[in-house]
């Protein structure tokens, strides 16, 4: 049964934003009191926040359909819907958000460092939020969003300061759980570790984490073995250790040639060359494995490396080692950067940004792309004349008119709103984009008009009998 996994595909959906209401109020002796139509609530996002109780990602593994809640729809009275309650996911420390196409979308490190997958759709406004001077009793209200749907990857990279790497039983188990308080499986056979694990050293006043790799063979970068499924959990380490088995029963191994083996196959798999390595010469307690280290460590020094002489049965050189590693862990520190504080980026856009194209096919059909265009057409509901209606105006007010008049369309061309896979298509007519002239009363009813005051009804009336007077004495039938 499997009890590590470390890369999923997830499927997420956000909540859909809730539609608006169109009500009128209504109550005794005031029948129509004017629109009272809530808006509707925001749809759930779906978050990834690191958790650090969290070690493995094997919970997508089995349930990778993820969807937040839904925002309510408005109700009369001016009653907002609820919204959609966010879906949070914990994830491990070192967690990488990719998507299909392999970009990496977030890199999640640190205790509580969150990400939103997918965004809630916003909830449509009710007809009470549309009410204005020229438009007093709107008779629509704008639909809901729909939320985001994505298709991510998560790539769990373990976060450690040290990594072991090496042969298959070259001992690296065994070490670790000398070293720390970890307590890996071990056995007198290869791939005992299936899965990477940490443990936490101390040294004087340094504190570091280490992490032992899972056996790596020839060809592990192309996927023999284990090694391609865990190098990754490599890559956020600042100090590599090779254990070399000094007692290895294989007669064509060596510790010089298990070196060279383990480089090519990081050298294959790329962007660990800047890390600094030591030579471990494990299992010198048994005689030969000592009189092997004795031999090769002048050649692997001649290399470049520090070498150590240990064994992790019989505790010998482990505090030596344990320093060093401390010493180089600290170097690496020192020389990250300090983290600054938070920055705010404020990318204004150009003046002649329109925010929107528009652009014309090989079929001859033009095609409307920005986010305000596909936005409203995705809150107005296309039963509702009124609904159509304020979305031309909108559309007119936005430019969008004008840009297809310069793009050459003419009465009855084909016009697109949106993307290919889901647009909204209809046949261009020139004044239908003139909707807030021809239907400058749209939404209107003198029933919601503001009452005169008494004194301006008695002067309107009194006016009116002025003006009869007026034309009966200017009557004569002769």
């Amino acid at each position: 049964m499997t009890t590590f996994v470390d890369r999923v595909e997830l499927h997420v959906a956000a909540g859909n934003g809730g539609h608006g209401c169109a009500s009128v109020h209504r109550e005794k002796f005031k029948p129509l009191g004017g629109p009272d139509g809530g808006n509707g609530g925001r749809g759930g996002d779906v978050i990834l926040t690191v958790d650090q109780s969290v070690t493995t990602l094997l919970d997508y593994h089995h349930s990778p359909h993820r969807k937040a809640t839904n925002g309510k729809p408005g109700e009369g009275g001016n009653r907002s819907g609820k919204d959609g309650q966010d879906l949070v996911l914990p994830v491990p420390d070192g967690t990488v958000v990719l998507d299909k196409a392999g970009n990496v979308l977030a890199d999640l490190v640190g205790h509580g460092t969150s990400y939103v997958a997918a965004q809630g759709g916003r909830g449509g406004l009710g007809n009470a939020a549309l009410a204005s001077a020229r438009r007093k009793a709107p008779g629509f209200a704008l639909l809901g969003e729909p939320g985001d749907v994505r298709d991510i990857v998560l790539e769990l990279k373990t976060v450690a300061d040290v990594a072991l790497v090496g042969y298959p039983s070259a001992g690296k188990s065994s070490l670790i759980s000398v070293l720390s308080a970890a307590k890996p499986k071990i056995a007198d056979y290869p791939f005992t570790t299936l899965v990477p694990n940490l443990g936490v050293v101390t040294a004087g006043s340094t504190v570091y984490t280490i992490a032992d790799v899972p056996g790596l063979i020839p060809g592990a970068s192309q996927g023999r073995g284990l090694g391609l499924e865990f190098l990754r959990h490599v890559e956020r380490c600042s100090v590599l250790v090779h254990v070399l088995d000094t007692a290895t029963l294989e007669s064509d191994r060596d510790p010089v040639s298990d070196l060279d083996v383990i480089e090519a196959e990081l050298r294959a798999y790329g962007g660990l060359d800047d890390r600094p390595r030591v030579v471990v010469l494990n299992k010198i307690d048994v005689p030969d494995g000592k009189d092997l280290a004795e031999m090769v460590r002048p050649d692997l020094e001649a290399r470049g490396y520090r070498v150590f002489e240990v064994s992790a049965v019989a505790h010998i050189g482990l505090k030596e080692l344990s320093y060093a590693l401390a010493e180089l862990v600290a170097q690496a520190r020192a020389a990250r950067p300090k983290e600054e504080s938070t920055r705010i980026v404020i990318r204004p856009k150009a003046v002649d940004d329109a925010g929107f194209t528009v652009t014309r096919e090989a079929d001859g059909l033009f095609r409307v792309r920005g986010e305000k265009p596909e936005r409203w057409v995705r809150q107005t509901d296309f039963n509702n004349d009124e609904a159509v209606g304020y979305l031309a105006d909108r559309l007119n007010r936005l430019g969008v008119e004008e840009e297809l008049v310069k793009a050459g369309a003419r009465a009855g061309d084909g016009v697109a709103i949106g993307p290919e896979e889901n647009a909204v298509v209809f046949d261009w007519e020139p004044s239908l984009s003139a909707g807030a002239e021809m239907l400058g009363r749209r939404g209107e009813d003198h029933r919601f008009e503001a009452p005169r005051p008494a004194a301006q009804r008695r002067r309107d009336r009194q006016a009116e009998r002025d003006e009869a007077e007026r034309q009966f004495d200017d009557f004569d039938p002769f």
